[in-house]
């Protein structure tokens, strides 16, 4: 099969709605990787096992919204025949199972290679489909704590902390397999191939750091926690508690910002240790968390609001709607009675729309891909 460049987007609009993709159903960054597809107008097609739709009287898994399902035992020949029907006309397929799984179900990218030949094959694992941890368990603080990047998230002498699961399965994980995807999608438009891609989350997660590395390279990041710039070691980037029990997150490295927290603040820089004294980051910090503490949450944000201070209000689930930046920009939405991310990033041209909520009822898929 040769790429498709001018097919009917079948009402689709967005910079990939001439894109068609299988997702074989799996849990995490691999459904998220089909929903940032899907979300910019790829038509996904979830194919999982018989009896695993959501149930119609709960709020159904928002990752899943965006594309039809199709339920499939691929166990089964008559199932097998029409998935593979429906290989030869994607142009991606997503797994995210361990390695040789897809092999012995007989749909490894060998296999579908013979059906389709320009097919992209994304594979999305935690350690790869290569190296000694290859075929072992995990989950996003197992991929990750081999990076170093687990090691330096926390406070100076506690334990580290888990970054939720944002940096190995959905910043290191469905981004870059994402990123690869659409890669090979342009070198295919060249050479008329498919290929396929490793995308690990032990990996992506490396990448992600490659700041920390880069500063650690030039003698600008030690191994403790909590004692660097951006660790929360210096006082003028950390979480400040007010006088209401809330947050407040401070971001204020650059001296110009610097000088707008102090005046915020309304302290005498006089009267505070110069900012990149790090002998007098621990006075500094004493002095910040006093002044915080006199005001609620909210008074600190009226007086920080249009300021270049780098200093704002830390929202939780049900204020983050409401806040008027993102309630401006439409940034979260309501789906199906679910509040969730609305479609980024965003475009001149190729305008995306709001996605729909996961789907239900089972697609046929002989009414799939007709043209």
């Amino acid at each position: 099969m040769t790429p498709t460049t001018n097919r009917a987007p079948s009402g689709r609009s967005g910079p990939l709605a001439n894109i068609r993709v299988i997702e074989f159903a799996g849990i995490g960054p691999g459904p998220h990787a089909a929903m940032l597809l899907a979300d910019l107008g790829a038509d996904v097609v979830r194919v999982q096992r018989p009896g695993e739709l959501p149930d119609p009287n709960r709020n159904a898994d928002a990752l899943l919204r965006g594309r039809r399902v199709v339920e499939a035992n691929l166990k089964n020949p008559a199932d097998r025949e029409t998935i593979l029907n429906l290989v030869a006309k994607a142009d991606v397929v997503i797994e995210g199972f361990r390695p040789g799984v897809m092999e012995r179900l007989g749909f490894g990218p060998d296999d579908l290679a013979q059906v389709n030949s320009s097919l992209v094959y994304g594979r999305m694992t935690g350690w790869g489909q290569e190296g000694p941890r290859a075929n072992l368990a995990g989950h996003d603080m197992n991929y990750i704590s081999l990076t170093g990047m687990l090691h330096a998230i926390g406070r100076p002498d506690e334990k580290p902390t888990p970054p939720l699961n944002l940096v190995g399965d959905f910043g290191g994980g469905s981004m870059f397999l994402v990123m690869g995807i659409l890669a090979a999608l342009v070198e295919r438009s060249v050479s008329g191939k498919g290929e396929v891609i490793d995308a690990a989350m032990c990996d992506g997660a490396s990448v992600l750091g490659q700041m920390m590395w880069a500063f650690r390279g030039t003698g600008l990041w030690q191994d403790r926690r909590g004692v660097n710039l951006l660790d929360t070691g210096a006082p003028f980037y950390e979480v400040y508690e007010t006088s209401d029990g809330k947050w407040m997150a401070v971001g204020a490295i650059e001296p110009q910002f610097y000088s707008e927290l102090i005046k915020g603040l309304g302290l005498d820089p006089e009267a505070i240790p110069h900012q990149m004294d790090f002998s007098k980051w621990p006075e500094q910090r004493a002095i910040f968390e006093e002044t915080f503490k006199t005001k609620t949450r909210d008074e600190w944000a009226a007086i920080f609001e249009g300021t270049d201070a780098c200093t704002s209000p830390i929202l939780d689930f049900v204020e983050a709607p409401n806040d008027p930046h993102l309630a401006a920009r439409g940034s979260l939405v309501e789906i199906d009675g679910v509040m969730q991310a609305q479609v980024a990033p965003r475009f001149s041209r190729s305008k995306t729309v709001t996605p729909t909520g996961p789907q239900r009822t089972a697609t046929d898929p002989a009414t799939l891909w007709q043209d």
